[in-house]
Order: structure tokens, then sequence, then C-alpha cells
């Protein structure tokens, strides 16, 4: 259920941003204090690549003052499951004060936390998104049950997620509409009991997010596609658009194929290094990341310094400038030595070898004994 894909975070701006990027998320407080109203933009991922369950709470205490009307606005392709869950889950808590309202787009996990709301507002042209957890995994045959075992438990709470929304929504056909990809309009989601209200339309672009994941689902409506490559034409003042021409990159599948062969080369620490030093650019930038990684990894295993291969990773080092890094890191612990080749030398005097003297009583008492056989043996 992880989306990747880099945001761009606006706090507590004085008016709403302008949309210069796919994916943007700020809160803004308007009004006097008898009558203030806490507005939030989710617009982008959710999730650890996007707007974090983490963030989005903290940032919201900060502003809320326990009685202000709260409207928390999507639009956005969807993210982390668990992170939407938490986001649903902190709406939830607000009670009758908070509003969902869905500006263009609430899908997959963004559908779960807009639920959360007590009144959901979906404007005329805009969508909701309901879709089975989805995931990749690697490994035998044990994990990958337990990863469809996991799944199975992800959509229990999904159904759950959308049941405390509708309750009377008949869950046979919510199951249904779940595992078929089904994109609802406005009416529809009103007609199921998912949202309250039809609101005004309001024609947004360029928010979407990872066009990639646009293109993975099933059904997307091919209005919501035209919008990836739609040219923008420039209004006054000049604002520098995206480049939504580009070549969309599949975030998710460089993630995978990062994963996949750390897990292979035995270096599955370096997976999260890998991801922030490449940024998922391409693929030739990830295939050419872990190629070196494997260099510098094998550097330090040989340097007896393993630990530095995450650091070296994640600096976007190259093996020249890692091999420069150890060398520094080895000289300058003091823990190197010097090989000497020279012969020890003993100290010990009284275990030193001596040549032995010459001993004369011993000499004349061989050279008599070797004179009288010649003598006996010359005699008749």
């Amino acid at each position: 259920m992880n989306l990747f894909s880099p945001l761009k975070i606006f706090n507590k701006l004085d008016g709403q941003p302008p949309i210069q990027d796919k994916h943007w998320y700020s809160l803004k407080a308007s009004g006097e204090a008898e009558q203030r109203t806490i507005e939030v933009y989710v617009y982008g991922e959710i999730g650890t690549w996007g707007i974090t369950a983490n963030q989005f709470v903290r940032d919201l205490a900060v502003l809320d003052d326990g009685t202000s009307p709260i409207v928390v606005a999507f639009n956005s392709i969807g993210g982390d499951l668990f992170d939407g869950l938490a986001i649903h889950n902190a709406l939830s808590r607000l009670g009758e004060r908070c509003t969902g309202r869905v500006d263009a787009l609430a899908a997959s996990a963004a559908s779960v936390a807009v639920c959360g709301a007590h009144r959901v507002v979906v404007a005329e042209n805009a969508m909701l998104m309901i879709h089975n957890p989805w995931t990749y995994a690697s490994g035998d045959a044990e994990d990958l049950r337990k990863v469809a075992t996991a799944l199975d438990q992800a959509l229990e709470v999904i159904i759950a997620a959308y049941k405390a929304k509708a309750p009377d929504i008949d869950e046979v056909e919510l199951r249904r509409l779940v595992n078929a990809e089904t994109w609802l309009t406005a009416r529809e989601a009103v007609a199921l009991g998912l949202a309250d209200e039809v609101g005004d339309g309001v024609q947004i672009k360029a928010c979407l997010g990872q066009g990639a994941v646009m293109q993975k689902y099933q059904h997307t409506p091919k209005a919501l596609l035209d919008q990836l490559t739609e040219t923008v034409e420039p209004t006054e003042p000049v604002v520098e658009q995206p480049d939504l021409t580009a070549p969309v990159v599949d975030s998710a599948k460089l993630a995978l194929l990062i994963t996949q062969s750390c897990n292979q080369a035995g270096i599955s620490d370096l997976i999260e290094p890998l991801i922030a030093a490449t940024k998922l650019a391409d693929e030739a930038t990830v295939q050419a990341a872990l190629t070196q990684a494997k260099a510098i990894r094998d550097l330090c295993v040989a340097a007896r310094l393993p630990e530095c291969a995450v650091e070296y990773v994640r600096a976007g080092l190259d093996t020249s400038a890692a091999r420069a890094r150890l060398f520094d890191k080895l000289v300058g612990s003091g823990g190197g030595f010097e090989i000497d080749n020279s012969l020890p030398q003993n100290e010990d005097p009284a275990l030193a070898v001596k040549a032995k003297q010459p001993d004369p009583s011993s000499i004349w008492a061989a050279r008599q004994a070797a004179q009288s056989q010649t003598s006996k043996g010359a005699r008749p």
C-alpha cells in the first residue's frame, strides 16, 4: 500500500498555496477567534513519501483550539493504508466539528481517511475510489502466505472504516465494489452513504501526485489520466508549471527493484539509503547505484568496517571516495600497524648463544690417544 513520491510541504501560509507542483500540504486558520475555521489541505500522497499521519496530527494540534470547525480537503491518490487509517481515526475523534471535503479525488487510503470525518462533502466533479489493499513482497512460500494473510486482514480493516461512515451500507455490495476497484462519482458516493453531500465543483489540476500510480490502477477514468499530459496555458501573472509531458517514473517499481536486488545480494540494510540517495529518479540511476553500493559494501567489509556502508551509500559516494574515507578512518583511529621484517633481538644475555671456548687439556689428551693407536698398528 506504499506509494513512493517526494512531497513539498507548505505550513501555515497566509491563504491557499499556489499550485506549482503535483503534491502539496498546508494548514491555515482564518477568521476571528469567535468564528475561526481551520482548513487542512492534503493534496498528494499519504504516508512515508508524502504527508504522514504523525505530521498531520502534530500540525493540526498546533492550530486546533478544541472548538473551531475543521475542514480537511483531499486531492490524493492515496498511499500507505495505515497512515490513512490513523488520519481517519484522528478526524473521527474531532466529532461533529470536522468536515471532510473531496476537492478532486480521494482514492485508496485517502478514501479511508476522509470517511473518518463526521460530514463528507464531495465536489460535483470529484471522485472517490475504493479498492483492495495491495503491496509487494519477496521471500519463500511461507513468507508470501503471511503477506496474503496480512492483506486479508487489511481488507477487513478497510471494510470496517467504510462501514463506520455508512453503517447501513450493504456489506456484500460494498465488498464487491472494493474488489472491483470502483471509481464513485459524488452522487454515487452519497447514495452509498460514504458521503453526505454533493458540493460545488471546481476544476483542480496538477495535484494528483504520482502519475505512475494513476496509470497502475485498472479502471482509472480517462479524464484523470489526461490531466497528467495536458498542456497548461500560461496566465498572468506567469507561474512556472511542472513538466507534465516528461516520462512518468514508476517509483514503486524502482523501490521494488532496489528491495529485491539488495535482498538477493545480502545487503538489505542498504535498501533505505539507496532509496534516499537515488530519489528513485529513473531505472538507470537505480541500477548504477546498486552496482556502486555492492562495491562500497565489499570495500567496507574488507576494511573490517561494514557499518560504514550505510553512511557512504546514503551520501552517494563513489568507490574512490569511499576508499579514501576508509583510509582516513583506519589511519586516524590509531588502530593501524606496521610490518617489521627484521629478526627479533634477544635482550636476555643468559639466553644468548655463545661459541665454545678451546680446552687445551682435552686437545692434548685426544692427540696422545691418536698417536698411541697409530704406534700399535705399526708393530710387526
